[in-house]
Protein backbone atom coordinates (compact mmCIF):
# COMPACT_ATOMS: atom_id res chain seq x y z
CA UNK A 1 0.00 0.00 0.00
CA UNK A 2 1.23 2.91 -1.43
CA UNK A 3 0.79 5.44 1.83
CA UNK A 4 2.96 2.95 4.09
CA UNK A 5 5.98 3.35 2.01
CA UNK A 6 8.55 5.57 3.48
CA UNK A 7 7.82 8.90 2.37
CA UNK A 8 10.88 11.16 3.35
CA UNK A 9 14.44 11.00 3.89
CA UNK A 10 14.57 9.86 7.57
CA UNK A 11 17.81 12.17 8.07
CA UNK A 12 15.62 14.86 6.38
CA UNK A 13 13.53 14.75 9.42
CA UNK A 14 16.01 14.72 12.22
CA UNK A 15 16.23 10.67 12.22
CA UNK A 16 19.83 8.75 11.41
CA UNK A 17 19.19 6.32 9.03
CA UNK A 18 21.56 4.14 10.03
CA UNK A 19 20.71 3.88 13.59
CA UNK A 20 16.93 3.45 13.21
CA UNK A 21 17.79 0.38 11.00
CA UNK A 22 18.75 -0.98 14.29
CA UNK A 23 14.80 -1.38 15.65
CA UNK A 24 14.69 -3.99 12.72
CA UNK A 25 17.72 -5.78 13.33
CA UNK A 26 16.80 -6.32 16.77
CA UNK A 27 13.33 -7.27 15.81
CA UNK A 28 14.33 -10.12 12.81
CA UNK A 29 15.71 -11.64 15.98
CA UNK A 30 12.64 -12.18 17.65
CA UNK A 31 11.21 -14.25 14.62
CA UNK A 32 14.55 -15.60 13.62
CA UNK A 33 14.64 -17.52 16.88
CA UNK A 34 11.30 -18.28 16.97
CA UNK A 35 10.15 -15.94 19.92
CA UNK A 36 7.50 -14.50 17.16
CA UNK A 37 5.43 -14.68 14.32
CA UNK A 38 6.19 -11.74 12.37
CA UNK A 39 6.72 -8.05 13.08
CA UNK A 40 5.20 -5.15 11.54
CA UNK A 41 6.46 -1.63 12.78
CA UNK A 42 6.05 2.17 11.31
CA UNK A 43 7.83 5.09 12.46
CA UNK A 44 6.50 8.78 11.15
CA UNK A 45 7.77 12.20 11.75
CA UNK A 46 6.38 15.15 11.06
CA UNK A 47 3.44 13.83 9.09
CA UNK A 48 5.78 11.57 7.28
CA UNK A 49 6.57 7.99 7.16
CA UNK A 50 10.38 7.60 8.02
CA UNK A 51 10.67 4.47 8.73
CA UNK A 52 8.98 0.81 7.97
CA UNK A 53 9.97 -3.04 8.21
CA UNK A 54 8.80 -6.13 8.20
CA UNK A 55 9.33 -9.67 9.00
CA UNK A 56 7.84 -13.12 9.42
CA UNK A 57 4.88 -14.92 9.02
CA UNK A 58 1.41 -13.77 9.61
CA UNK A 59 0.51 -17.13 9.39
CA UNK A 60 3.68 -19.64 10.21
CA UNK A 61 1.22 -22.59 9.67
CA UNK A 62 0.57 -21.71 6.33
CA UNK A 63 3.51 -19.45 5.40
CA UNK A 64 1.67 -16.78 4.68
CA UNK A 65 3.78 -13.53 5.49
CA UNK A 66 3.52 -10.25 7.12
CA UNK A 67 2.28 -7.56 4.73
CA UNK A 68 0.98 -3.97 5.01
CA UNK A 69 -2.44 -4.84 4.69
CA UNK A 70 -2.11 -7.90 7.05
CA UNK A 71 -5.36 -7.74 9.40
CA UNK A 72 -4.26 -8.05 13.38
CA UNK A 73 -5.91 -8.10 16.41
CA UNK A 74 -5.70 -4.96 18.09
CA UNK A 75 -7.45 -6.14 21.57
CA UNK A 76 -6.64 -3.12 24.27
CA UNK A 77 -5.56 -0.77 21.24
CA UNK A 78 -9.27 -0.42 21.15
CA UNK A 79 -9.73 1.65 24.18
CA UNK A 80 -8.27 4.68 23.23
CA UNK A 81 -10.49 5.06 19.77
CA UNK A 82 -13.28 4.30 22.52
CA UNK A 83 -12.23 6.64 24.95
CA UNK A 84 -12.44 9.49 22.28
CA UNK A 85 -16.09 7.96 21.25
CA UNK A 86 -17.06 9.19 24.78
CA UNK A 87 -15.11 12.50 24.79
CA UNK A 88 -17.08 13.15 21.36
CA UNK A 89 -20.59 12.99 23.44
CA UNK A 90 -18.88 15.01 26.24
CA UNK A 91 -17.64 17.84 23.50
CA UNK A 92 -21.57 17.91 22.33
CA UNK A 93 -22.62 18.18 26.10
CA UNK A 94 -24.23 14.80 26.34
CA UNK A 95 -22.07 13.72 29.30
CA UNK A 96 -20.41 15.40 32.04
CA UNK A 97 -17.20 13.28 33.35
CA UNK A 98 -18.80 13.67 36.95
CA UNK A 99 -21.87 12.28 35.72
CA UNK A 100 -22.73 8.88 37.67
CA UNK A 101 -23.12 5.83 35.25
CA UNK A 102 -26.17 4.99 36.61
CA UNK A 103 -27.48 7.85 34.30
CA UNK A 104 -27.53 5.74 31.84
CA UNK A 105 -27.25 1.98 33.46
CA UNK A 106 -29.22 1.76 36.57
CA UNK A 107 -27.93 -1.53 37.47
CA UNK A 108 -24.87 0.43 38.46
CA UNK A 109 -26.86 2.65 41.13
CA UNK A 110 -26.43 0.58 43.90
CA UNK A 111 -22.93 -1.25 43.42
CA UNK A 112 -21.09 -3.52 46.34
CA UNK A 113 -17.39 -3.26 47.28
CA UNK A 114 -15.98 -6.86 48.05
CA UNK A 115 -14.51 -6.61 52.24
CA UNK A 116 -13.94 -10.26 52.63
CA UNK A 117 -14.85 -14.02 52.22
CA UNK A 118 -14.33 -16.02 48.92
CA UNK A 119 -16.09 -15.96 45.04
CA UNK A 120 -18.56 -18.18 46.75
CA UNK A 121 -19.61 -16.57 49.86
CA UNK A 122 -18.66 -12.73 48.91
CA UNK A 123 -18.62 -9.80 52.44
CA UNK A 124 -19.54 -6.89 50.82
CA UNK A 125 -20.77 -3.37 52.02
CA UNK A 126 -22.19 -0.61 50.20
CA UNK A 127 -20.02 1.44 47.94
CA UNK A 128 -18.91 5.07 49.17
CA UNK A 129 -19.88 6.51 46.23
CA UNK A 130 -21.48 5.63 42.16
CA UNK A 131 -19.13 5.05 39.62
CA UNK A 132 -18.86 7.99 37.51
CA UNK A 133 -17.41 8.32 33.65
CA UNK A 134 -14.14 10.05 34.44
CA UNK A 135 -13.57 6.74 36.43
CA UNK A 136 -13.92 4.38 33.76
CA UNK A 137 -11.93 6.61 31.61
CA UNK A 138 -9.35 6.39 34.11
CA UNK A 139 -9.92 2.70 35.19
CA UNK A 140 -10.67 3.50 38.52
CA UNK A 141 -14.18 2.29 38.98
CA UNK A 142 -13.63 -0.52 41.00
CA UNK A 143 -14.04 -2.73 38.03
CA UNK A 144 -11.40 -5.72 37.49
CA UNK A 145 -10.70 -8.27 34.94
CA UNK A 146 -10.89 -12.08 34.62
CA UNK A 147 -7.41 -12.81 34.08
CA UNK A 148 -5.71 -10.99 36.45
CA UNK A 149 -5.69 -14.09 39.00
CA UNK A 150 -5.65 -11.85 41.55
CA UNK A 151 -8.38 -11.95 43.85
CA UNK A 152 -12.05 -13.29 44.35
CA UNK A 153 -13.54 -10.40 42.23
CA UNK A 154 -11.85 -11.52 39.44
CA UNK A 155 -12.85 -15.55 40.40
CA UNK A 156 -16.31 -14.25 40.63
CA UNK A 157 -16.16 -12.84 36.99
CA UNK A 158 -15.23 -16.32 35.62
CA UNK A 159 -17.89 -17.97 37.28
CA UNK A 160 -19.99 -15.46 36.06
CA UNK A 161 -18.93 -16.39 32.46
CA UNK A 162 -15.85 -13.66 31.41
CA UNK A 163 -13.74 -15.34 29.23
CA UNK A 164 -11.34 -14.54 27.04
CA UNK A 165 -13.54 -16.21 24.16
CA UNK A 166 -16.97 -16.30 25.68
CA UNK A 167 -19.20 -13.78 27.57
CA UNK A 168 -22.27 -13.83 29.22
CA UNK A 169 -24.55 -11.92 26.35
CA UNK A 170 -24.47 -8.73 24.61
CA UNK A 171 -22.97 -5.98 26.02
CA UNK A 172 -25.97 -5.06 27.93
CA UNK A 173 -26.33 -8.39 29.11
CA UNK A 174 -22.66 -8.39 30.20
CA UNK A 175 -22.66 -4.44 31.76
CA UNK A 176 -25.99 -5.64 33.95
CA UNK A 177 -23.39 -8.91 35.14
CA UNK A 178 -20.63 -6.71 35.77
CA UNK A 179 -23.12 -4.32 37.79
CA UNK A 180 -24.43 -7.25 39.78
CA UNK A 181 -20.61 -8.10 40.91
CA UNK A 182 -18.93 -6.76 44.04
CA UNK A 183 -16.30 -4.16 43.13
CA UNK A 184 -12.89 -4.54 44.11
CA UNK A 185 -12.75 -1.16 46.18
CA UNK A 186 -14.60 2.40 46.18
CA UNK A 187 -14.98 4.28 43.18
CA UNK A 188 -11.76 6.71 42.64
CA UNK A 189 -10.02 5.38 45.73
CA UNK A 190 -7.08 3.21 42.77
CA UNK A 191 -6.44 2.49 39.66
CA UNK A 192 -6.63 -0.95 38.36
CA UNK A 193 -7.15 -2.13 34.81
CA UNK A 194 -10.50 -3.75 33.70
CA UNK A 195 -13.40 -3.69 31.98
CA UNK A 196 -14.07 0.10 32.47
CA UNK A 197 -13.95 0.45 29.05
CA UNK A 198 -16.26 -1.58 27.72
CA UNK A 199 -19.04 -0.37 30.04
CA UNK A 200 -18.33 2.76 28.65
CA UNK A 201 -18.98 1.86 24.92
CA UNK A 202 -22.41 1.03 26.52
CA UNK A 203 -22.58 4.34 27.85
CA UNK A 204 -22.07 5.99 24.01
CA UNK A 205 -24.37 3.52 22.68
CA UNK A 206 -27.41 4.61 25.63
CA UNK A 207 -26.52 8.12 24.66
CA UNK A 208 -26.03 8.23 21.19
CA UNK A 209 -28.99 5.42 20.27
CA UNK A 210 -26.41 3.30 18.31
CA UNK A 211 -25.23 0.26 18.34
CA UNK A 212 -21.05 0.53 19.18
CA UNK A 213 -19.99 -0.62 16.19
CA UNK A 214 -22.03 1.86 13.92
CA UNK A 215 -21.25 4.95 16.00
CA UNK A 216 -17.49 4.23 15.42
CA UNK A 217 -17.85 3.44 11.65
CA UNK A 218 -19.79 7.01 11.42
CA UNK A 219 -17.84 9.36 13.72
CA UNK A 220 -13.89 8.05 13.97
CA UNK A 221 -13.42 4.93 11.06
CA UNK A 222 -15.77 6.65 8.38
CA UNK A 223 -13.94 10.36 8.82
CA UNK A 224 -10.19 8.84 9.27
CA UNK A 225 -10.62 6.41 6.01
CA UNK A 226 -9.91 3.35 8.40
CA UNK A 227 -11.42 1.06 6.32
CA UNK A 228 -10.08 -2.18 7.53
CA UNK A 229 -11.26 -1.70 11.38
CA UNK A 230 -14.37 -3.21 12.50
CA UNK A 231 -15.25 -5.60 15.07
CA UNK A 232 -14.60 -8.72 12.60
CA UNK A 233 -12.65 -9.41 9.67
CA UNK A 234 -14.69 -8.02 6.13
CA UNK A 235 -16.00 -11.16 4.82
CA UNK A 236 -13.66 -11.32 1.68
CA UNK A 237 -10.84 -10.39 3.45
CA UNK A 238 -10.33 -13.81 5.80
CA UNK A 239 -6.58 -14.64 3.80
CA UNK A 240 -5.22 -10.81 5.42
CA UNK A 241 -6.31 -12.34 8.84
CA UNK A 242 -2.95 -13.50 11.09
CA UNK A 243 -2.62 -16.18 13.07
CA UNK A 244 -2.16 -15.49 17.07
CA UNK A 245 0.40 -17.15 19.06
CA UNK A 246 1.79 -17.99 22.68
CA UNK A 247 5.08 -18.83 24.38
CA UNK A 248 5.44 -22.26 24.21
CA UNK A 249 8.26 -23.76 26.60
CA UNK A 250 11.28 -22.63 28.10
CA UNK A 251 12.55 -20.76 24.96
CA UNK A 252 8.89 -19.88 24.62
CA UNK A 253 8.93 -20.34 21.04
CA UNK A 254 5.80 -19.35 19.38
CA UNK A 255 3.22 -21.82 19.27
CA UNK A 256 -0.70 -21.68 17.33
CA UNK A 257 -3.51 -20.00 19.65
CA UNK A 258 -5.53 -18.85 17.31
CA UNK A 259 -6.15 -20.23 14.06
CA UNK A 260 -6.43 -16.88 11.54
CA UNK A 261 -8.79 -19.54 9.51
CA UNK A 262 -11.16 -20.78 12.57
CA UNK A 263 -11.05 -17.39 14.60
CA UNK A 264 -14.22 -16.01 16.32
CA UNK A 265 -13.01 -13.54 14.62
CA UNK A 266 -14.33 -14.11 11.36
CA UNK A 267 -17.63 -13.81 12.81
CA UNK A 268 -20.21 -11.15 14.29
CA UNK A 269 -19.50 -11.00 18.04
CA UNK A 270 -21.73 -11.62 20.51
CA UNK A 271 -21.14 -8.57 22.28
CA UNK A 272 -19.16 -5.27 21.11
CA UNK A 273 -15.70 -4.88 23.19
CA UNK A 274 -14.85 -1.13 23.44
CA UNK A 275 -11.92 -2.51 25.77
CA UNK A 276 -10.27 -4.86 23.29
CA UNK A 277 -12.77 -6.38 20.23
CA UNK A 278 -11.14 -4.74 17.71
CA UNK A 279 -9.73 -5.67 14.46
CA UNK A 280 -7.62 -3.30 12.18
CA UNK A 281 -4.55 -3.17 10.15
CA UNK A 282 -1.31 -1.03 10.44
CA UNK A 283 -2.58 1.52 7.70
CA UNK A 284 -5.33 2.46 9.50
CA UNK A 285 -4.38 2.76 12.99
CA UNK A 286 -1.88 4.86 11.31
CA UNK A 287 -4.60 7.07 10.45
CA UNK A 288 -5.88 7.09 13.87
CA UNK A 289 -2.14 7.96 15.04
CA UNK A 290 -1.97 10.87 12.62
CA UNK A 291 -5.13 12.45 14.05
CA UNK A 292 -3.90 12.27 17.62
CA UNK A 293 -0.33 13.78 16.64
CA UNK A 294 -2.14 16.74 14.73
CA UNK A 295 -4.36 17.65 17.42
CA UNK A 296 -7.54 15.62 16.08
CA UNK A 297 -7.71 16.27 12.59
CA UNK A 298 -6.79 14.34 9.73
CA UNK A 299 -6.61 15.37 6.16
CA UNK A 300 -9.77 18.47 7.02
CA UNK A 301 -11.73 16.00 8.96
CA UNK A 302 -11.48 16.40 12.71
CA UNK A 303 -12.75 13.76 15.65
CA UNK A 304 -12.03 15.53 18.43
CA UNK A 305 -10.95 19.23 19.63
CA UNK A 306 -7.59 20.12 20.18
CA UNK A 307 -8.12 20.93 23.55
CA UNK A 308 -10.05 18.02 24.51
CA UNK A 309 -7.29 15.66 23.47
CA UNK A 310 -4.73 17.88 25.35
CA UNK A 311 -6.97 17.17 28.26
CA UNK A 312 -7.69 13.38 27.61
CA UNK A 313 -3.34 12.86 27.58
CA UNK A 314 -2.71 14.66 30.82
CA UNK A 315 -2.35 12.83 34.01
CA UNK A 316 -5.93 12.28 35.43
CA UNK A 317 -4.63 10.55 38.90
CA UNK A 318 -5.09 12.27 42.29
CA UNK A 319 -2.06 14.73 42.56
CA UNK A 320 -0.17 13.45 39.84
CA UNK A 321 0.80 10.37 41.09
CA UNK A 322 1.80 7.53 38.96
CA UNK A 323 0.59 4.69 38.62
CA UNK A 324 2.95 2.63 41.00
CA UNK A 325 1.54 4.98 43.80
CA UNK A 326 -2.33 4.79 42.54
CA UNK A 327 -2.40 1.50 40.92
CA UNK A 328 -2.70 -2.22 41.93
CA UNK A 329 0.49 -4.33 40.35
CA UNK A 330 -1.39 -6.09 38.01
CA UNK A 331 -1.53 -7.25 34.32
CA UNK A 332 -1.06 -3.84 32.16
CA UNK A 333 -0.13 -2.88 28.58
CA UNK A 334 2.53 0.06 30.38
CA UNK A 335 4.90 -0.41 33.40
CA UNK A 336 4.19 1.83 36.18
CA UNK A 337 6.71 3.79 37.14
CA UNK A 338 6.78 7.14 35.82
CA UNK A 339 4.06 6.43 34.12
CA UNK A 340 -0.05 8.49 35.16
CA UNK A 341 -2.99 7.95 32.96
CA UNK A 342 -5.15 10.29 31.35
CA UNK A 343 -8.64 9.31 29.26
CA UNK A 344 -8.07 6.36 27.74
CA UNK A 345 -4.14 6.33 27.54
CA UNK A 346 -0.93 6.54 29.49
CA UNK A 347 1.06 9.28 30.16
CA UNK A 348 4.84 9.46 30.77
CA UNK A 349 5.31 11.92 33.36
CA UNK A 350 8.55 11.18 34.38
CA UNK A 351 10.99 9.62 32.06
CA UNK A 352 13.88 8.97 34.65
CA UNK A 353 12.21 7.25 37.13
CA UNK A 354 10.10 4.96 34.64
CA UNK A 355 14.63 4.33 33.82
CA UNK A 356 13.15 4.09 29.97
CA UNK A 357 13.97 6.32 27.27
CA UNK A 358 10.93 8.09 26.60
CA UNK A 359 9.48 12.12 26.43
CA UNK A 360 7.35 13.62 29.45
CA UNK A 361 4.09 14.25 28.04
CA UNK A 362 4.16 10.93 25.53
CA UNK A 363 0.88 9.09 25.44
CA UNK A 364 -0.31 5.60 24.07
CA UNK A 365 -1.20 2.09 24.92
CA UNK A 366 -1.03 -1.35 23.78
CA UNK A 367 -2.57 -4.55 23.39
CA UNK A 368 -2.65 -7.70 24.34
CA UNK A 369 -1.08 -10.03 21.55
CA UNK A 370 1.90 -7.41 22.40
CA UNK A 371 0.93 -4.68 19.88
CA UNK A 372 1.68 -0.90 21.01
CA UNK A 373 1.48 2.20 19.99
CA UNK A 374 2.79 5.61 21.12
CA UNK A 375 2.24 9.43 19.70
CA UNK A 376 5.12 11.70 21.07
CA UNK A 377 4.36 15.62 20.90
CA UNK A 378 7.38 16.95 21.77
CA UNK A 379 9.37 14.95 18.97
CA UNK A 380 6.35 15.02 16.60
CA UNK A 381 6.69 11.34 16.56
CA UNK A 382 3.98 7.99 16.63
CA UNK A 383 5.35 4.41 16.39
CA UNK A 384 3.50 1.45 15.51
CA UNK A 385 4.05 -1.92 16.38
CA UNK A 386 2.22 -4.89 15.66
CA UNK A 387 2.71 -8.56 16.01
CA UNK A 388 0.09 -11.57 17.15
CA UNK A 389 1.75 -13.32 20.52
CA UNK A 390 0.06 -13.45 23.89
CA UNK A 391 0.36 -12.32 26.44
CA UNK A 392 1.97 -8.69 25.82
CA UNK A 393 4.39 -9.31 29.23
CA UNK A 394 6.20 -12.34 27.30
CA UNK A 395 8.73 -10.43 26.10
CA UNK A 396 10.49 -6.52 26.99
CA UNK A 397 9.54 -5.54 23.79
CA UNK A 398 8.53 -2.44 24.37
CA UNK A 399 10.80 -0.73 26.27
CA UNK A 400 13.48 -1.90 24.30
CA UNK A 401 11.38 -0.35 21.00
CA UNK A 402 11.51 3.06 23.11
CA UNK A 403 15.52 2.67 22.96
CA UNK A 404 15.62 2.05 19.37
CA UNK A 405 13.47 4.69 18.35
CA UNK A 406 14.77 7.64 20.61
CA UNK A 407 18.18 6.62 20.45
CA UNK A 408 17.98 7.21 16.68
CA UNK A 409 16.96 11.23 16.75
CA UNK A 410 19.22 13.61 15.48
Amino acid sequence: MAELEVEVSAAEFGIDHERIGRLGTHLRKYVDDGRLPGVNVLVSRGGKIVYRYMHGFRDMERNLPVESDTIYRFYSMTKPITSIAAMQLYEKGLLQLKDPISRWLPAFSDSQVFIGGDALHPETRDAAREITVHDLLTHTSGLTYHFHMANAVDEMYRRAGFDWTTTPGDLEKQCDVLASLPLLFDPGTEWNYSYSTDVLGRVVEVISGLNLDTYLEENIFRPLGMVDTGFLVPEGQESRFASCYYPKGKDKRAALLDDAQRSRYLRQPVGLSGGGGLVSTLADYHRFTQALINSGVLDGRRIIGRKTLEFMTRNHLPGGVDLTEYGRPLFSETTYDGVGFGLGFSVVIDASKAKVLSQEGEFGWGGAASTAFWVDPVEDLTVIFLTQLLPSSTHPIRPEMKALVYQSLL
